[in-house]
């Protein structure tokens, strides 16, 4: 039958003969889409947003920590082993310390073999150097070579003067690139275990993140 002419169903009565209206609930519409996702649980967000910011690159933090741990290892171990090349440079030339002293700044090394960097400064500076103004007045190879070339090459206390000079200054040449090779080993070293302490402290960065942003969002909140 058309429903155009099917009666529409009564409405309940409410007892005394007037149809009861029905009430639908209804959220009310402003003309705003509606935020239905649920807000979010307390705990759930990460404690320190600085601290989650800083945790979130745990990637590059990682590579970043590797790589200086293993750039770290590499400086420690190469500025051992330039430690360890000066030291077999040294030993062979069998260079001591007077003893005893004939400078009073070297009685505490008096006897000792040359076999540092450090001491190759010690004896370059405070023994050779000393000995060398005690040569020809303190003028310098240069001057003294300058004055026997002067005179024809034939003083024979000139050109005794200029052997001993320029066998104490080249000495002393080598003993201080033996010291600066040195300090360029300790540098390495200590260079070495900074970048060894940064990686760690940068490996925990993944610790970290667990505890800021995944520990902090389980299920209801606890931490």
């Amino acid at each position: 039958m058309p429903s155009s002419v099917t009666p529409s169903p009564p409405f309940p009565s409410a007892g005394n003969g007037i149809a009861a209206s029905v009430v639908v609930d209804s959220p009310a519409y402003d003309g705003r889409r509606q935020d239905t996702r649920p807000s979010p649980s307390p705990g759930s967000e990460p404690r320190s947003p600085l601290l989650a910011k800083l945790t979130s690159l745990t990637s590059i933090a990682t590579v970043a920590a590797v790589g200086m741990i293993v750039v770290g290892v590499l400086a420690v171990i190469g500025g051992h082993y330039d430690k360890q090349v000066v030291r077999d440079q040294l030993a062979p030339q069998k260079i001591s310390f007077p003893k005893p002293a004939t400078n009073p700044a070297l009685a505490s090394v008096a006897g000792q073999q040359v076999l540092t960097g450090s001491q190759a400064k010690l004896y370059a500076q405070k023994q050779i150097g000393v000995d060398l103004t005690k040569v020809a007045g303190g003028k310098t190879y240069s001057q003294i070579s300058d004055e026997w070339i002067a005179g024809g090459m034939k003083n024979a206390k000139l050109g005794s003067e200029r052997t001993t000079l320029f066998m104490g200054a080249t000495l002393n040449g080598l003993l201080l690139n033996a010291w600066g090779w040195s300090v360029i080993g300790s540098i390495a070293t200590l260079a070495g275990i900074i970048l060894i302490l940064l990686g760690a402290a940068l490996s925990l960065l993944p610790l970290a993140n667990w505890q800021v942003n995944l520990r902090g969002r389980r299920p209801g909140g606890q931490s």
